[in-house]
């Protein structure tokens, strides 16, 4: 018999799916009273080698408003060559191809380890691959040559029939036209004025084609595209001009006076590359990639003046509502970013400037269709060179690891309602039977876009248990949750994936115990966590850590064991142990506390979170911390103030940042050069190992993460220092004495100068609010 841990993890390699009970209160007044919400979270594509996908399209359901795909939970007759849908117990005839089928003869979709199944549709022409540079000229000279040059790596990691197109703006913005020969020609727009899709469109000459031309477009699959695209060119045709023409960009040519900014138009550059595409391209999938290096200061979407002496916006100004671009500017990018999501196109924003560049107001365009935000201090540096040249990774197959203009159906069975979906996704109001009233995140919908999907991609999904307390479900009933993700392949054809999946339902007044063992604490903390950051965007930080400490202190009271009263007396068991450890670092994270980080470093790193799979996720909770010493090999130990000590390196991965931290002792033997000589070699081995560990993490990681290496009282030691759970600071220092075990008075660990309460603090107002019997 698996145990229940087995159970999950066996279920998430293989259907990319974490739920957060793994057997369901049958009742919706048992399911309220559960606390967490049952959710999941999904990784539409999750990598499976294992996985051939069907060449023939899914067997649907033939009910209208069911339309479920054919799957191992269907029940069959084999004789009669009928199968009843799981889902609205429609009995359907299978169609003729499936003639030969039997029992020991069964299609790969009855397959009850096929759980999770990939088909390829045949229908339909294959479209090339596009990708639009947005580029900003703003930059100082050795910033510019940077990305000049990892712009021109990038052509060679591009399929030779992928469409590439350019636009770099300044003061202006200049579309250039990349069919021409031996002349470089560009249309010139202001940066100050905004222009419909339909004026572009006429200024650019991209009306509509001839009819002849439209006729010879399909089945050419993008290698001789009608000439009215003057602007998006196959890259095999326009590879070496192209690169010619990057080398050759120059700074932005306008004056900046001291004392001002340089006049930045990102906002019209990011509308003329919207328009291009939505005339060219509609639904197909296509990738704009902004690149830069500074705020918008003029026309639509600015975000500050030109005036250096006035700051960038800060989290204090917008509190005092002294922000006065912010509402506008994002309303700016917000209708650039609907318009993106409704064409099926996605939108990368690479910002890479010692101050904010806008991310705030520019995050939705990202966010709202599944593209990258990535963020550093220069273009200049290996974590953005790196992290460029990971988008374009490739899978075994030679195939880029993106797949475009996607869309998620999720269907369930009678039981159960869907409340909504937190991630990179909107909403494509589909209404039907299996949708809830109650909405959480992106509601009142069975189906959302997410226009750029990729193997880690993860979605939130919230549901509603509707059956009445009166209306008991049959023993041994099952419920079932199907999603259907249909998506372009970066080989151009279509694809669907299929999964379905089933939980038990039981009696939560009889059955309490065996609910409580089917919780997946890291699953329920991470959809928390994305529950609490979606509330952060609308409503007060104190109101929304409010919200997670009552909803901590339900579950507790719920599924603890106590005495009324008795604080002494509270046990958790160990599938909730470590789940309000989780909460307490989700409350001292960035994702929820934005003192000391500027409004584009919150954007970023919620950002992040609302897109990462599980194991990511909780790195960004709860940062992982490994001990080396010269007593064993290392070891991972707790996130605490206790961990460090004199004579051990640290290795933190807080998933933005890989940092080593040299302990007292260690810095001063480093000082000293003990690694240099040959009779320390051991010492030289013990300083090594931490690097290695971290370059292992650097190298596969995506975004790549910050490296730090610091030591005690280093400057940069404050981001190691303000991560730990400070379980000892200058308030309680001197009463901790010793560290028990009888370890040496130097061995305590350091004390942290903060007024944040520790951990143990922490549980312990936990559990005198659990079993009061006033709350």
């Amino acid at each position: 018999m698996t145990t229940f841990g087995e159970y999950i993890q066996q279920n998430e390699e293989r259907d990319g799916v974490r739920f957060s009970w793994n057997v369901w209160p049958s009742s919706r007044l048992e399911a309220t009273r559960m606390v967490v919400p049952l959710a999941c979270l999904f990784t539409p594509l999750r990598e499976r080698p294992d996985l051939p996908p069907l060449q023939y399209e899914p067997v649907l359901c033939s009910r209208a408003t069911c339309r479920a795909v054919l799957n191992p939970l269907c029940q069959v007759d084999y004789r009669a060559k009928l199968w009843a849908c799981n889902f609205c117990y429609q009995r359907n005839p299978f169609p003729p191809t499936y003639a030969g089928i039997s029992e020991m003869n069964m299609p790969a979709e009855l397959v009850p380890q096929f759980s999770t199944i990939d088909y390829v549709v045949q229908r339909g022409i294959q479209m090339p691959l596009i990708f639009l540079y947005v580029v900003d000229t703003c930059l100082e000279e050795d910033d510019l040559q940077a990305l000049k040059e990892s712009l021109q790596m990038s052509l060679s990691l591009l399929p030779p029939t992928a469409l590439i197109g350019l636009i770099t703006f300044g003061r202006m913005v200049q579309v250039h036209e990349l069919g021409c020969e031996g002349i470089a020609k560009s249309y010139v727009f202001r940066g100050t004025k905004d222009l419909t899709a339909k004026q572009l469109q006429e200024m650019l000459g991209l009306t509509k084609p001839p009819a002849s031309a439209q006729q010879q477009r399909p089945g050419q699959q993008g290698q001789q595209l009608p000439p009215f695209n003057r602007f998006l060119q196959p890259v095999q045709k326009v590879d070496m001009n192209l690169t010619d023409l990057l080398g050759e960009l120059q700074r932005d040519p306008w004056p900046v006076p001291q004392g001002k900014r340089p006049l930045r138009s990102t906002g019209v550059a990011l509308s003329i590359a919207v328009g291009l595409l939505e005339g060219t391209f509609p639904n197909t999938g296509a990738r704009i990639m902004l690149f830069t290096g500074g705020p918008p200061t003029q026309g639509p979407g600015m975000v500050v003046g030109e005036e250096l002496k006035v700051p960038i916006r800060s989290w204090h100004d917008i509190e005092k509502d002294n922000a006065k671009f912010v509402k506008k500017a994002t309303k700016h990018y917000e209708a650039l970013a609907s318009r993106t999501a409704a064409n099926g196109h996605i939108v990368d924003i690479y910002a890479c400037a010692l101050d904010q560049t806008g991310l705030l107001e520019m995050k939705c365009c990202a966010n709202l269709t599944g593209g990258y935000i990535v963020m550093g201090d220069s273009f200049n540096t290996s974590l953005f060179k790196q992290t460029f040249q990971r988008v374009f990774g490739k899978d075994n197959q030679d195939q880029f690891k993106m797949a475009f203009a996607s869309t998620i159906e999720a269907k369930t069975s009678r039981e159960l309602k869907i409340s909504g979906a937190i991630g990179p996704c909107i909403s494509l109001n589909a209404k039907g039977p299996s949708v809830s009233e109650n909405e959480i995140g992106v509601g009142g919908t069975s189906q959302w876009k997410v226009c750029g999907l990729d193997p880690n991609t993860t979605l939130a999904l919230y549901f509603e248990v509707v059956n009445q307390h009166n209306a008991p479900i049959p023993q041994g009933g099952r419920g079932a949750v199907q999603f259907v993700t249909q998506y372009q392949h970066s080989g151009g054809q279509r694809r669907i994936r299929v999964t379905t999946i089933a939980r038990n339902w039981v009696d939560a007044q009889t059955q309490i115990q065996h609910i409580a063992a089917s919780f997946d604490q890291e699953a329920a903390a991470v959809l928390l966590a994305r529950l609490a950051m979606f509330r952060a965007d609308t409503e007060e930080g104190p109101d929304v850590l409010r919200w997670l400490d009552r909803q901590l202190i339900r579950l507790c009271q719920k599924f603890g064991d106590y005495h009324k009263d008795d604080p002494t007396s509270f046990r958790f068991s160990e599938t909730f142990s470590l789940y309000p450890q989780f909460m307490f670092h989700l409350r001292r994270s960035p994702f929820l506390q934005v003192f000391n980080n500027s409004p584009d470093e919150s954007s970023y790193y919620r950002h992040n979170f609302m897109r990462q799979d599980l194991t990511q996720s909780l790195i960004m909770i709860q940062p992982i911390l490994y001990s080396y010493s010269f007593s064993g090999p290392p070891e991972p130990v707790l996130l605490d103030s206790s961990s460090i000590l004199a004579d051990r390196i640290l290795l933190m991965d807080t998933f933005f940042q890989i940092l080593i931290y040299h302990g007292e002792t260690v810095a001063q033997w480093c000082k000293s050069g003990y690694q240099e000589l040959p009779e320390y070699d051991n010492f030289r081995q013990l300083l090594q190992a931490p690097v290695d560990d971290a370059q292992e993490i650097l190298q596969t990681r995506f975004p790549m993460p910050r490296y730090i290496v610091t030591e005690h009282n280093g400057s940069q030691a404050r981001f190691l220092l303000s991560k730990v759970n400070p379980s000892q600071t200058h308030n309680n220092m001197y009463a901790w004495g010793q560290r028990q075990g009888g370890g040496t008075a130097g061995e305590s660990g350091a004390p942290i100068l903060t007024d944040d309460v520790s951990l143990q603090v922490f549980m312990d107002h936990l559990k005198k609010l659990a079993v009061s019997s006033a709350t």
